[in-house]
């Protein structure tokens, strides 16, 4: 079933039903006169926020995103723990007494904190820095063989003989593709712009409001988030992306993004969400129009 910004949605009723879980077991501890010391609190907190972003949010969400959620996870829970002088005086007291090492069992609990971890911590930054020379499990197709069909928000596209119902002449009648050369150094914005650049204009509008932080302003696949992403995001300006694509493979990627390749593009599968969870297919097919005509490419054809 197609639902709306689902993994927003998704994310925000786990937050409430962990801040319910974590308000209700607090209250019943206090109530049986026990409670989680702050540090265990913190941990736990902390942990459970990582497993949310890592294993329950779906699609997954890219490394960087999640080192940046965690960042900000430990921050708010560094505020939360210390905003009050008794939960930062309880919580820096295990700290103080590692630290110290105030009896036997804190010298081994040092020694690990001390040397065993920054050890393993080392370690592991060295080997994720490590050049990999290994061959890849699989042989990455760039452009994945399109699926004869695809069904968008429950309407179904034969990939071959559908067309953009958008891409129509002065006189409203379907423009083939190659003849709309004429539009690109027009004004979208001319109030007395056909009927065309009006429909670029609209597409141009959703390209920037959803996806320019990843392909750039330029649509040069440079935007602001591009290098969080492995790879990062396609180079429509590049003659070797959408201008060697049949508009209807742009559509059937951009609606079904990065979970709907198939297995053939692991394992560097796009980040691309399925932006038919957040666009209807008329305003999809009006992004198509305004990336060939900002791009000055045309779509190849069938035949």
């Amino acid at each position: 079933m197609w639902i709306p910004g689902y993994m927003p949605i998704e994310l925000l009723l786990i937050i409430t039903l962990v801040a319910f879980i974590y308000v209700g077991v607090n209250y019943l501890l206090t109530k049986m006169g026990k409670r989680i010391p702050a540090f265990p609190q913190a941990i736990l907190l902390w942990l459970g926020a990582y497993s949310i972003f890592k294993f329950v949010l779906f699609p997954p969400i890219p490394s960087a995103l999640l080192y940046t959620f965690m960042g900000l996870v430990t921050l708010v829970v560094f505020l939360f723990i210390s905003s009050t002088e008794k939960g930062w005086t309880e919580f820096k007291r295990p700290i103080l007494n590692t630290v110290m090492a105030v009896n036997p069992m804190y010298k081994g609990i040092r020694t690990v904190s001390f040397v065993v971890l920054p050890l393993l911590i080392g370690y592991g930054t060295y080997d994720f820095y490590l050049p990999k020379f290994d061959e890849p499990i699989d042989l990455r197709t760039v452009h994945p063989a399109p699926p004869a069909s695809v069904t968008v928000r429950g309407t179904n596209f034969t990939l071959q003989t559908a067309q953009n119902p958008f891409r129509v002449d002065d006189n409203g009648k379907y423009l083939p593709v190659g003849q709309e050369s004429k539009y690109f150094k027009m004004n979208p914005f001319d109030p007395n712009a056909p009927q065309y650049m009006k429909n670029v204009r609209d597409g141009g509008a959703i390209f920037f409001q959803n996806c320019h932080f990843c392909h750039g302003d330029n649509l040069n696949g440079r935007g602001m988030f591009a290098f969080a992403f492995v790879p990062i995001p396609a180079n429509f300006a590049d003659p070797g992306t959408i201008a060697q694509l049949q508009e209807t493979f742009v559509f059937w990627r951009i609606s079904k993004g990065g979970p709907g390749l198939p297995r053939e593009s692991a394992p560097w599968a796009s980040a691309m969400p399925p932006w038919e969870e957040h666009l209807t297919t008329d305003e999809i097919w009006k992004v198509n129009m305004f990336e060939y005509w900002h791009t000055e490419f045309f779509p190849r054809t069938w035949d």
